[in-house]
């Protein structure tokens, strides 16, 4: 096991390239199983989750190539076993997404039911729907769903119950090898669902539509292949630029796309930051400043992420004022409050745990902390770098499935942050 310590009080200041998006580069692997020729992915970021995705392709027997700068090269010519296990599946929910390419290639797949993060229910029913609709035989033994078809899988016009990232993504991947043309309706809207379909396009699929609510698929027979840049990684800039305003602090993210951020960055000025801003490049200086409270609806793109939800608590933790902080995509996201309050935090929940009111203090006190998942782990670290005394971060390979390097950023930034074995 490791741990995160650090001693807070310095201010983050200095400049960092962003990493690929890790949302987008997993379904992107996903997508690669449609295309009978090498695909080439750039820009991936290096991280537990993208080692895990790569550990499942082998298991299926594609063979990919990773070279020394994260280009990944998949070649699913080769896949020779149609079973994605348990044991890789439970730890990372978007290896699911394996199955309906499968599926509409092969004809046939068996995929463990998915793990991740516990922050609640993720349910797969809409997935499964959608691939019955086109259909799909789908059948469920012993944790895993069987799934296989006839020849190829049909067109089909597809509503979906509620807004679902992975189950757009998913669907959408599958239908571009389907028979006919695939209408879904009231579709996610994020960044990365555009960013794959620009890869399966760039591949000969038609695919229309993507980054509203109706997305159309023109089926086609085989995808090619080719070469894709992962777009940057939005919910990391937007934790380095919380923890810079955290901190009174000043950085610069090169290789960051505002119009990913808007809601963030609206938010950011109304804590007191000055942005500059171009097409690849976010700037945040809050010239030493304490942040005022911000209060957020978390909510679908374009709304406030709720992958920023945490990190904009732990700021709003030691900013000037209140803040409410309204949770609407998952029911169980408020596990960092307790571990929060730890440091000396002012934190009250509803009864429902849904919203939190958050009356900044005017400092937080270092303490031993742990970490229950990805974002609610990050934002212990914001509240470490803002606290007095030592904090440390225990459980944080929670942190490593979604932060390339992160002590080193932060360091380079200013912190004074190490990583500790035990």
């Amino acid at each position: 096991m490791e741990q995160l310590r650090i001693s807070g009080g310095a201010r983050i200041s200095g400049e960092l390239r962003a990493s690929g998006a890790k949302n987008s580069a997993l379904k992107l692997f996903a997508g690669a199983l449609l295309a009978n020729e090498p695909v080439t992915i750039s820009n991936v970021p290096h991280l537990r989750d993208v080692t895990t995705m790569i550990e499942l392709l082998g298991t299926l027997g594609v063979e990919v190539v990773v070279d020394e700068r994260m280009n990944v090269e998949i070649h699913a010519n080769t896949i020779n076993c149609f079973k994605a296990p348990y044991d890789l599946v439970k730890t990372m929910r978007a290896s699911f997404n394996v199955l309906g390419p499968m599926l509409a290639r092969y004809g046939r797949a068996e995929v463990s039911l998915p793990g991740g993060c516990a922050i609640g229910s993720r349910p797969v029913d809409q997935h499964l729907k959608g691939l019955k609709a086109m259909g799909a035989k789908i059948d469920m033994q012993q944790g895993y769903v069987k799934a296989s078809a006839k020849g190829r899988l049909k067109g089909a016009d597809i509503v979906f119950d509620f807004n679902t990232v992975g189950g757009t993504e998913h669907l959408m991947m599958t239908a571009t090898l389907a028979e006919g043309t695939t209408l879904l309706v009231n579709c996610a809207q994020e960044p990365e669902i555009v960013d794959l379909a620009e890869f399966l396009n760039s591949l000969g699929a038609n695919i229309s539509g993507a980054g509203t609510s109706t997305i159309v698929i023109e089926g086609v027979k085989e995808l090619s292949g080719g070469q894709h840049t992962v777009i940057s990684d939005r919910i990391e800039c937007g934790t380095y630029l919380i923890a810079a305003a955290a901190t009174g602090g000043h950085i610069k993210i090169n290789g960051a796309a505002p119009s990913l951020n808007t809601a963030l960055l609206e938010k950011l000025e109304e804590a007191g930051a000055d942005l500059n801003l171009t097409d690849d490049s976010i700037e945040l200086d809050m010239h030493g400043a304490r942040p005022k409270a911000v209060s957020i609806v978390t909510a679908p793109f374009p709304g406030f992420p709720t992958d920023l939800q945490a990190q904009i608590m732990a700021m709003n933790c030691i900013a000037d004022g209140a803040a409410m902080i309204q949770e609407t995509i998952f029911e169980n996201r408020f596990m960092h409050v307790q571990e929060l309050k730890r440091m000396n935090a002012d934190i009250s929940l509803d009864g429902n745990h849904t919203t939190a009111v958050v009356n900044g203090v005017a400092s937080l006190v270092g303490a031993p902390v742990m970490a229950t998942d990805l974002r609610a782990s990050v934002s212990l670290v914001i509240a470490g770098l803002v606290a007095e005394g030592i904090t440390i971060v225990d459980r944080i390979y929670h942190i490593d499935r979604g932060y390339q390097q992160i002590e080193e950023k932060l360091k380079n930034l200013g912190a004074e942050i190490s990583r500790h074995g035990y």
